[in-house]
């Protein structure tokens, strides 16, 4: 594999669970400025939540210049919801707060409701997000206990499919466009089915024409960069 490490270049990363998207920047910043010896820009290319895994786009050096328009790319996402329980944040980074049968639903019935979620159309950000909210990031209201009614926005879902269900768990795969919550799509179609739902887990796959298949872990990331140093060691 070929990098430009002097200009700077795109890193392809699966991110763990548990991490946050700075947690990987931090991580590549101390590996890229250790084998450089300097001090070198380092941003992401769309947030993945700590509680999703998969493709995370790092750029650094001139390379960061391009960031805001891959985070604009499409994206591919396999993941599971869970029916008949709901949380505030719409994931499992929260308590449940409200419990539903989810016994009598199949996967009959959820495919008849798949069409609403399909297309374009307008789609509440969950109140645990980043967006903005009078002034404050929403998650911080949220967490504070105040309500967050933030305003629908569009979105566009080109192909969403059901892989399975095992009991209460739904395994989907979607294909959208930038700004969709999957987090909202799970709250979204467990409230149009009457049972409630919250994602439970997530995974990116590709965003535009970058695919997951061709990503290291972080920790593959740095030791890349523990050869690459030896293979060039600065004079």
């Amino acid at each position: 594999m070929q990098l430009d490490m002097e200009r700077g270049d795109l890193l392809l990363v699966d991110k763990p669970v548990g991490w946050t998207s700075f947690d990987v920047v931090n991580k590549l910043r101390g590996a890229l400025r250790s084998v450089l010896g300097r001090r070198i820009k380092v941003g992401h290319a769309g947030t993945l939540d700590p509680l999703a895994s998969g493709l995370l786009v790092i750029g650094f050096g001139a390379r960061t210049k391009d960031l805001p328009l891959l985070t604009g790319q499409d994206k591919v996402y396999t993941g599971t919801l869970r029916l008949g329980q709901t949380t505030p944040s719409y994931d499992a980074e929260s308590p449940v707060q409200d419990e539903k049968p989810w016994e009598h639903v199949g996967l009959a019935d959820i495919e008849a409701v798949l069409g609403q979620f399909r297309g374009e159309l307008m789609q509440r950000p969950p109140s645990f997000s980043a967006k903005r909210f009078e002034g404050e990031r929403a998650y911080f209201l949220a967490r504070d206990g105040a309500k967050v009614d933030l305003p629908p926005v569009p979105v566009r879902i080109d192909r969403l499919l059901i892989t399975g269900m095992e009991g209460p768990h739904v395994h989907f795969e979607v294909a959208c466009s930038k700004g969709t919550y999957i987090r909202s799509l799970a709250h979204d179609l467990g409230q149009a089915l009457g049972t409630g739902a919250y994602l439970s887990a997530l995974r990116r796959h590709r965003s535009g024409e970058l695919d997951l298949a061709h990503a290291r872990t972080p920790q593959q990331w740095s030791i890349w960069f523990d050869e690459w140093a030896k293979a060039h060691p600065r004079s």
